[in-house]
């Protein structure tokens, strides 16, 4: 049995009463269902740790809940790391006193959290410019907006604080131009379209966004079709508002999953449609096949319009000219 936390950590704490709808089910499930932002692995260390209680009293994860039952949850604040310098190679694509713009490659996370602490693109840059980051704040240094661990693409970043008050700004009034290009499921009738849903937390599993109307914000992508091939579309997005996972989780609410994503096309159906090749392709992709093509704003010392572009990564080319080889129109 697990520890009973007496003396209680800064934090939240929750009250829960289990109803009868939910009676005969595992704590951590409990926990992890009613809990917003927490997951059930976490919900099961924090029973663990004596962070939880039933009726006043310790219980393991696999404690089964009945109605009338009273679930005490106290989550402590998770203490943030110190980011450290690392020697990881950055692909640099300008850089002057205020800020760089940087080509992130998939697989590499923004910035340091819990299960990624060491090897991200923060580690990197703190290496890469050392004094010469100025910014304010050791957390997040310099990050005014982020990507996808698996996406890959151009990102800018701060290295000064007017560097950081004006791009955050640019950011926050959406006047920064983001373009990506994205390889999905299936083919468009119509060369353009917009899809306005408003994105949260999936009620089902907190690990995911979702289209909801349940605490749901504001979302807007914008999309246009640069080609159709047989079953699947390469397409230009560009972004309204910049909800976590935006454009994977308008992709496949749309039923246009973007391939080779884990989380959000995992449930897509007729793999089978596409040819050897194309199979081969989707599997040897590195992440989901989502680039960060394009990238403006304004400088925030000089005022002047930059425009960056990229091309996209040796996984996603691949694919692509997979789909245009074994194109039957």
């Amino acid at each position: 049995m697990p520890p009973l936390r007496k003396r209680r950590e800064s934090g939240t704490t929750k009250c829960l009463s289990v109803s009868e709808s939910h009676s005969g089910e595992r704590l951590d499930q409990f926990v992890g269902a009613h809990v917003p932002d927490l997951s059930r692995s976490r919900a099961k260390k924090l029973i663990l740790d004596g962070f939880i209680t039933v009726n006043d009293e310790a219980a393991k994860p696999s404690k089964v809940v009945s109605s009338g039952d009273n679930v005490v949850v106290h989550v402590p604040v998770l203490e943030e790391a110190v980011p450290v310098p690392e020697p990881i190679p950055l692909e640099v694509v300008y850089e002057d006193a205020d800020l760089l713009v940087v080509n992130k490659p998939a697989g590499m996370v923004v910035h340091p959290a819990p299960g990624s602490t060491h090897g991200t693109l923060v580690n990197a840059i703190l290496h890469h410019c050392g004094n010469a980051l100025s910014v304010a704040g050791t957390k997040r240094p310099g990050i005014v907006h982020r990507l996808d661990k698996d996406t890959s693409g151009l990102l800018m970043v701060a290295k000064s604080d007017i560097g950081y008050r004006s791009l955050s700004k640019q950011v926050k009034e959406r006047s920064v131009e983001r373009m990506y290009l994205a390889l999905v499921a299936g083919t468009f009738k119509e060369p353009e379209g917009t899809i306005d849903a408003p994105i949260g937390r999936s009620i089902r599993d907190r690990k995911r966004m979702a289209v909801t109307g349940v605490r749901g914000r504001t979302a807007v992508t914008r999309f246009r079709v640069r080609e159709n091939f047989d079953a699947a579309s390469l397409l230009e997005v560009r972004l309204e508002t910049g909800r976590t996972h935006q454009i994977r989780v308008h992709m496949a609410f749309t039923g246009h999953p973007m391939l080779g994503d884990k989380k959000y096309g995992a449930g897509m159906k007729g793999r089978a449609r596409y040819p050897q090749p194309v199979q081969a392709a989707i599997r040897d992709l590195k992440g989901q096949a989502l680039h960060a093509a394009g990238l403006g704003f304004v400088h925030p010392a000089t005022g002047e319009r930059m425009h960056f572009e990229s091309p996209v990564r040796d996984d996603f080319k691949t694919l692509l000219e997979a789909l245009r080889r074994n194109t039957t129109a």
